[in-house]
């Protein structure tokens, strides 16, 4: 069974209907979904999940409980030695989901730097992820660097400028294109 990793950003409350569209697919395909236990997507996700009546959700979280599994799935719990309340608490349960999963499914409001690197470690393990671009409501598939940069070019210079110093933007898009040219 197919499992697809659904991440978003924490400020996006409310799902359109071209996201429900594509969990509408992933769960009448009887893909699994994993999702993490956070406000925002994640429990709208899991809220629409529960409306769906789908049972083949797993609910990720860092530590011993999740903060949100609204409709008391299964849950996969991540230790990690990070602080809890960190963002390296947090990012634990995020690298299994992204190591765990077949596919990636972002929904992205051009900010969040934790939504751009979920995106970031699928595709470090050349795992193909569809972002939604929530602000302009369209859908990107990210394969490849070139995908990569071209999400990034809707982030505003300050978005950029804060990912950039959480994530180490800059070096991870050299490292990847260090890579592709390795190959050549």
């Amino acid at each position: 069974m197919h499992k697809v990793f659904i991440s978003g950003s924490m400020k996006i409350k409310n799902l359109d209907d071209n996201i429900l569209h594509r969990i509408n697919n992933i769960v009448d395909s009887d893909y699994q979904v994993i999702v993490g236990d956070a406000n925002g997507v994640d429990s709208s996700i899991q809220k629409y999940l529960q409306f769906k009546k789908s049972e083949s959700v797993i609910v990720y979280c860092s530590g011993e409980r999740p903060r949100n599994n609204i409709g008391h799935w299964i849950t996969t719990k991540i230790k990690t030695d990070a602080a809890r309340g960190t963002r390296a608490f947090f990012t634990a349960k995020d690298v299994q989901m992204a190591e765990d999963c077949d596919y990636g499914f972002m929904i992205w409001d051009t900010k969040s730097t934790g939504t751009l690197s979920n995106t970031i470690e699928l595709l470090q393990r050349n795992k193909k992820s569809l972002v939604y671009i929530n602000k302009v409501k369209e859908f990107l598939k990210i394969k490849d660097i070139l995908d990569l940069e071209k999400l990034i070019s809707y982030m505003s210079e300050t978005a950029f400028i804060k990912a950039d110093k959480k994530l180490r933007l800059k070096d991870k898009i050299e490292s990847f294109k260090n890579q592709q040219n390795s190959l050549f």
